[in-house]
């Protein structure tokens, strides 16, 4: 995939230090947490996400799970009411993501909360990915470290036989503890929905709350950001595959042929700054349009599929 070769680094102060300065400068970095290892990258930089997205093949562009170190921390990218701070005193840190509004002017990357309004976080317990994020003091994106698909990593030598060639480094803490991902919750006023099962049971949960909360059966309830046919869509049309323009259609360009386009995802043809620009352009060629958004042919090859995936869908027939 690339000539990259991961670093294996020791877990203490040096290679913590190390990891964190990777992660500055855009790189991704393999870490322990107490559910799984997690890809981590600059939750703030959409070409580093970008590069999560393409490291694990993802074929296409769900929410992220961005890790911070503190509740403080979290304040400043997700809204709190009071039913989710209850659960983050009670649970954080801990294997229980939150999927909460996004905080007014957050500066996390758009794809990492796939162009939606709530982002999915949490405070990770394990010792060596709170060193990390104090180190690295910013929001970490941090999906599971594997290729779409694959299980789970729970040791750092999972990582570097699926990830070696992907990623610049792992940081080594050992064997995960609960070896499950995270219990994603959806808060929404003071209703709890179960979005996955994972570390933390339902029964702790309930038992806490002293209610039942909803899960994935519920037809109210979606299964996971993203499902819908029609989802993400601009407000304006939007027609995919577009060589020649038709009436007052503006074109959101790919490649350097698109001389006409009013915004070009990658000037160079690369699909990685395609995939970190694809949904702030987006929303500028929704605030131009008069008309419909015309959208380039995209390869659909490497994260041409997830971005392919992403048009798809905001292309579709409104309900």
């Amino acid at each position: 995939m690339t000539d990259l070769q991961a670093d294996v680094l020791t877990a203490d102060q040096i290679g913590i230090k190390q990891a964190a300065k990777i992660l500055s400068k855009g790189g991704l970095v393999a870490f322990p947490t107490e559910t799984v290892y997690g890809l981590g990258a600059d939750a703030c930089n959409s070409i580093a996400v970008a590069r999560v997205y393409a490291a694990k093949g993802r074929p296409s562009f769900n929410p992220l799970i961005v890790h911070v170190a503190d509740l403080e921390c979290a304040k400043t990218y997700a809204q709190f009411n009071d039913t989710a701070l209850k659960l983050a005193s009670a649970f954080w840190p801990g294997p229980l993501t939150l999927v909460l509004p996004c905080a007014p002017d957050s500066p996390l990357s758009e794809l990492v909360t796939a162009g939606l309004d709530s982002v999915a976080i949490r405070i990770p317990a394990h010792p060596i990915a709170q060193a990390l994020l104090q180190q690295f003091d910013g929001p970490l994106a941090a999906p599971s470290a594997n290729p779409s698909g694959r299980i789970s990593p729970t040791q750092a030598a999972h990582v570097i036989t699926d990830m070696h060639d992907r990623i610049e480094a792992i940081l080594d803490g050992g064997t995960c503890k609960v070896g499950l991902e995270s219990t994603i919750l959806k808060v929404e006023d003071n209703q709890v929905s179960l979005l996955r099962s994972g570390g933390l049971s339902s029964e702790q949960i309930e038992t806490f709350l002293g209610y039942s909360i909803m899960t994935p059966s519920d037809p109210k309830t979606p299964q996971s950001p993203g499902q819908l046919k029609s989802h993400y869509a601009p407000n304006s049309p939007v027609r995919l595959n577009v060589k020649t323009l038709q009436g007052a259609e503006i074109l959101l360009g790919f490649g350097p042929e698109c001389k006409v386009a009013t915004l070009n995802l990658s000037p160079t043809g690369n699909l990685i700054e395609a995939a970190a620009n694809l949904f702030s352009y987006l929303r500028k060629m929704d605030a131009l349009s008069k008309g419909t958004i015309a959208v380039s042919p995209i390869p659909m090859s490497g994260l041409g599929v997830a971005i392919n995936d992403r048009l798809k869908r905001a292309a579709a027939p409104r309900n």
